[in-house]
């Protein structure tokens, strides 16, 4: 009797077919920047000081709570989830091109875009998501990242 040991290696490859999903990315947009912007009121009008009618400021180390539950909320939310709350509830995700999941790096790399993309309404990143093939924004192209469904994305096995 012939004993063998057969060795069967298995990879997965993806590939996602980006759309460009306009609608839904500014829905998720306005989502992700309305809970930023309720809780920045909140935060400001609680722990600051009026400096006048429906004014307030904060100073000193309290004013350090605004830019780092940006970076929880948007970078880091985005790193571990592929996706902000706002994205989720649109179904949408944030991968590399071949389907791989985002790192923090690229993330933040992402999001150091969004004053560009989103200040004068959003224009800039409706241009670049129209005009590219994988329909990224600034922040995208800079991270080489692009934002699909899951249901974009077709997983490939390939064993050997």
């Amino acid at each position: 009797m012939n004993n063998y040991l057969a060795l069967i290696i298995s990879m997965k490859f993806y590939r996602v077919t980006p759309k460009p999903y306009l609608k839904l990315r500014i829905i998720a947009t306005l989502i992700d920047y309305g809970i930023f912007w309720v809780l920045f009121y909140v935060y400001v009008s609680s722990v600051g000081e009026q400096t006048g009618e429906n004014a307030w400021t904060v100073n000193g180390w309290p004013a350090l709570v605004v830019p780092v539950f940006w970076l929880l909320y948007f970078v880091g939310i985005e790193a571990l989830n592929q996706a902000t709350p706002g994205h989720d509830i649109c179904k949408l995700k944030v991968f590399k091109p071949d389907g791989h999941k985002i790192t923090l790096y690229d993330a933040l790399k992402r999001r150091i875009c969004d004053p560009i993309d989103l200040m004068p309404f959003g224009i800039p990143a409706l241009i670049c998501i129209s005009k590219t093939d994988k329909h990224q924004r600034l922040g995208d192209l800079l991270a080489n990242t692009m934002v699909a469904k899951i249901a974009d994305m077709t997983e490939i096995e390939v064993t050997f």
